[in-house]
């Protein structure tokens, strides 16, 4: 078996491992927890009215659900783009659902096209969904066939894979730079990734601008003839290439559900290009005909009535969907550059379409059966990301522990053969030198900079912030060792908290707000729900951000506060020994940050040490004694 057909197999395998479990966890949730459970867990709502049915995109109807009693809904976890199960209020039946957007007192969710009507009391449940591993299973399968490929598509598979040396390169000759600004690291990334044969990456460590490297190298490729597929594994990825190549005069269309896409995307979305188009008189009279159709049936009396009135709405259902997909195929074959989130590459919409080139954004974080969904369509990809950040959330520990969270981008980083088209950026424009310094070092091996305007920009040169402890300080090490603030752990949570740590945390931040720094700039970032959730209940009222590491990554904050949690006599530091979750924790403040943690626990890890003789040698030290 070849090292492709191998490859194939063996992550087909741990692909059903991660499928399994995820479907156990959500058996789980339904056979362990009562109705009222479920409810509480954000998850479930119950006894929710159909207020009004309308047509939406590609046919799909949208469903208003409000409560049954009036008023809001509860708190819960439903949010544009998620997959739903919209049963009965008694839990029978059920049809699939996306939801388009939640609100105070109501829900809309765009049902499955098929779905006619609904009866008058519903529960939506949140759903696993089977696509995206019908996709990734897909492309593995394609990976995998034994089939003759053609010259250019052969090379470009060994190369991958390690069976043929990468093509030597030199940089191209770049006529004119669309962003003068770029500096020399970010100039020779981009000239080196458009000369590559066949595959390109570029390592953006963070606040490096490697967003800003692909949109130059994307706009050159384009003035050079090229059509582009675009992608990411995430929707904001994929939304922030969308809007900044359209702001740049770039031909993109945007696919995907509007549901899951922010405002500024769905501008340039196919949903938009589509009620925008010239064909739209045509459209909107089809539309028109639907909307009918839909009240005749809900106004229908009998049972031959109604079955004539369903037959009537399925057939224009069809007529609409073949005079949308005709306008589509002009709309995407008319594009420079087509977006989509890397398992969305696998849209009806692109089929089989060739392209010049495949980028892939956040590759770093894309599983690598993602990316080789993207990559069917073109024999040279760019790949930007950093493996140095957090891999892929796999939630099977046998499907991790058997390489699923190796990515593509990082079997690629230890694979020498494509070292001539790897290019690392080099500045980093977000935080100050002292904040940026335990990452460069440990990671990055010393190589980052950081730019002139940020290297020593500090919260007390913001407007209207005062001088404090805190603000003055770039880098703030809390020591809380000897100090009694130790973790606990309830026996019903895995989860750790720690209710010292969270009463310095409320501190620090409320000193931090009362110099003057708004709320908006201030992260909270802990590696654990538990004490996330405990932070929340200790301020409840402010307009700051708290939350785990994963959902800060990509992002920035003026001032961060990190909490570790992690305090025992036992030296046991758990999943903080994952240095790669700390580089995200630590790189995600600009001017400010704070790092509250117990120096005698830490000490335990070997890297955790070193970061603790960091934080002991070149930040402001602070016993939690002093603060009280």
């Amino acid at each position: 078996m070849g090292a492709r057909a191998e490859f194939a197999a063996r992550h087909r395998r741990l692909l059903q491992l991660e499928r399994a479990a995820e479907i156990a966890e959500r058996e789980r949730l339904l056979r362990d927890c009562s109705d009222a459970e479920l409810v509480a867990r954000g998850v479930t709502l119950l006894r929710m009215e159909v207020t009004d049915l309308e047509p939406g995109f590609a046919g799909r109807l949208h469903a208003t659900l409000r409560p049954s009693r009036g008023g809001d809904l509860p708190p819960h976890r439903f949010g544009p783009g998620d997959v739903a199960a919209v049963r009965g209020a008694g839990g029978d039946g059920g049809a699939a659902a996306v939801v388009v957007r939640a609100r105070a007192a109501e829900v809309i969710v765009a049902l499955d096209a098929e779905l006619d009507e609904l009866p008058p009391l519903v529960r939506l449940d949140r759903m696993t969904t089977d696509v995206t591993y019908r996709r990734l299973d897909d492309a593995l399968r394609w990976l995998g066939r034994d089939a003759d490929r053609d010259a250019g598509r052969g090379r470009f598979l060994d190369v991958i894979f390690g069976e043929r040396e990468g093509a030597p390169c030199e940089p191209a000759t770049i006529g004119a730079w669309f962003d003068a600004g770029l500096d020399d690291s970010q100039r020779d990334a981009v000239a080196t990734a458009l000369a590559a044969p066949q595959v390109a990456r570029i390592h953006g460590p963070p606040g490096t601008g490697k967003t800003t490297a692909l949109i130059e190298l994307c706009r050159q490729a384009v003035t050079a003839g090229e059509r582009l597929l675009a992608c990411a594994p995430s929707n904001v990825a994929v939304d922030n290439l969308a809007t900044r190549l359209a702001a740049a005069g770039v031909r993109v269309v945007r696919l995907g559900h509007p549901a899951r896409m922010q405002h500024d995307a769905r501008d340039v979305s196919l949903a938009k290009q589509l009620a925008d188009s010239p064909d739209q008189r045509v459209l909107r009279d089809s539309r028109r005909d639907l909307d009918q159709a839909l009240r005749a049936l809900q106004k229908a009396r009998g049972r031959h009535e109604r079955s004539a009135a369903r037959a009537e709405l399925r057939r224009l259902r069809d007529e609409r969907r073949h005079l949308e997909r005709a306008v589509t195929r002009g709309i995407v074959d008319g594009a420079d550059v087509v977006l989509a989130t890397t398992t969305g590459a696998a849209d009806a919409d692109i089929g089989e379409r060739a392209f010049d080139r495949v980028v892939i954004d956040e590759a770093g974080q894309a599983l690598e059966a993602a990316c080789w969904i993207a990559m069917r369509h073109a024999d040279r990809v760019v790949l930007a990301g950093d493996h140095l950040q957090l891999p892929p959330t796999v939630r099977s520990v046998e499907a991790a522990a058997g390489g699923l969270t190796r990515t593509l981008f990082e079997r690629l980083a230890d694979q020498e053969t494509t070292a001539s088209a790897s290019r690392m950026l080099t500045v980093q424009y977000r935080m100050h030198e002292q904040v940026m310094g335990w990452s460069s070092q440990t990671f990055y091996e010393g190589r980052l900079s950081a730019a002139p305007a940020v290297a020593r920009h500090r919260l007390v040169d913001l407007p209207d912030v005062a001088s404090n402890p805190w603000t003055e300080q770039p880098l703030v090490f809390v020591d809380t060792a000897g100090c009694g603030h130790e973790e606990t752990a309830e026996e019903e949570e895995a989860s750790r908290h720690n209710p010292g740590e969270a009463a310095l945390v409320a501190r620090i931040v409320g000193e931090l707000l009362e110099a003057g720094v708004a709320p908006r700039d201030v992260a909270v970032i802990t590696p654990y729900n538990a004490q996330a959730q405990r932070l929340r209940e200790r301020l409840p009222d402010l307009a700051l951000e708290i939350g785990t590491v994963d959902g800060l990554q990509g992002r920035e904050k003026e001032a961060v506060v990190v909490s570790l949690v992690r305090s025992n006599d036992r030296g046991e530091v758990g999943f903080l020994a994952e240095l790669r979750r700390l580089n995200v924790a630590l790189t995600r403040a600009r001017r400010h940050l704070t790092v509250i943690g117990d120096s005698a626990t830490l000490a335990c890890d070997a890297g955790l040490c070193a970061l603790v003789e960091h934080l002991q040698e070149q930040a402001c030290y602070r016993s939690a004694f002093e603060l009280g």
